[in-house]
């Protein structure tokens, strides 16, 4: 059979494209440090490194959502603290209002310090995230919680609703907690508790009778604070065992960080010590190569006349 030159010098270049695609295919696996360049490379370990992203894509956005999570839930602490020192302080102010020495001028002045502490506790329950969303309003965040008539009445607008957080693959978690729940759960409301105070506390005592209702409205009205406190403390408790939670879940998120990074490491990482050789007996290869195809399109029948 004769092979024409042209064909000759086809099937020679052919070779040369083929060896020099290989030279720039590994001279670029060492440029970017990874096996697989493209999914044809290695189809199975491309379509696992793709699942494995996927997934620490997912693990990722779980932490960012927890640093959300612990940041509302700190924040609704810190607020329900100077709730709790609030409370405790209208419990020493009762103490002192049961005081026989008291007079009704003096019990007035109590009852004004006691609508201060109503206003302030409103306040603190109107109390506006780092969002400048509404800490207690339920799915009402743009709506204060509570709102106060001419006569004092202290009312809840918000609902119910518990801002869920997606904080790990089977775990939401709320980090809020309605107003009906913190300032009238427990079968308490502390508004209604502070305003029946007040009331009591500017009622005149004109004699025994009169002397006895007060005795026993202090007493109920320190029954009805100690379970008004009970109930917030129990509130605060939940979300300080929610932010434990939070801090286990990220010791977890951070192992499965570790444990994915080292998978996609082991599936498109590159070996550079099998690479370096490679590319050296590529270089080798192709540079042969081109002196063999050199001297082979340089011959002819004349060489031999």
């Amino acid at each position: 059979m004769r092979i024409s030159t042209q064909t000759l010098f086809e099937s020679g270049a052919a070779q040369l494209g083929e060896l020099q695609s290989s030279l720039v295919r590994t001279d670029q696996q060492i440029a970017s440090g990874r096996r697989i360049l493209t999914p044809a490379d290695d189809p199975v370990a491309a379509a696992r490194a793709l699942e494995v992203s996927q997934s620490q894509s997912r693990n990722t956005q779980y932490g960012v959502n927890r640093q959300y999570a612990k940041s509302a839930l700190s924040e609704m602490e810190g607020t329900l603290s100077g709730v709790t020192e609030l409370m405790q302080d209208v419990k020493t102010t009762i103490i002192t209002a049961g005081n026989g020495t008291l007079s009704d001028t003096e019990r007035g002045f109590l009852a004004t310090e006691l609508s201060a502490r109503r206003d302030q506790l409103l306040g603190l329950a109107n109390s506006r995230d780092g969002m400048g969303n509404y800490m207690f309003s339920g799915f009402q965040t743009a709506t204060p919680a509570f709102s106060k008539d001419a006569l004092g009445v202290v009312t809840y607008d918000g609902d119910a609703g518990q801002r869920l957080i997606q904080v790990d693959t089977t775990r939401q978690m709320s980090a809020t907690a309605p107003g009906s729940t913190v300032f009238q759960g427990g079968g308490q409301d502390v508004f209604a508790t502070l305003s029946d105070l007040i009331a009591l506390l500017q009622t005149p005592v004109v004699d025994a009778a009169a002397a006895t209702a007060l005795t026993n409205g202090l007493a109920t009205a320190n029954t009805n604070m100690d379970q008004a406190l009970d109930n917030v403390l129990t509130v605060r408790t939940s979300a300080g065992s929610r932010l434990q939670e939070l801090d286990a879940l990220d010791y977890a998120g951070e192992d499965r960080h570790i444990q994915y990074s080292q998978t996609l490491s082991d599936l498109q990482d590159l070996d550079y010590n099998e690479a370096l050789t490679r590319l050296s007996q590529q270089q080798f290869t192709l540079e042969a190569a081109q002196r063999s195809f050199v001297t082979a399109s340089g011959l002819s029948l004349f060489n031999f006349l």
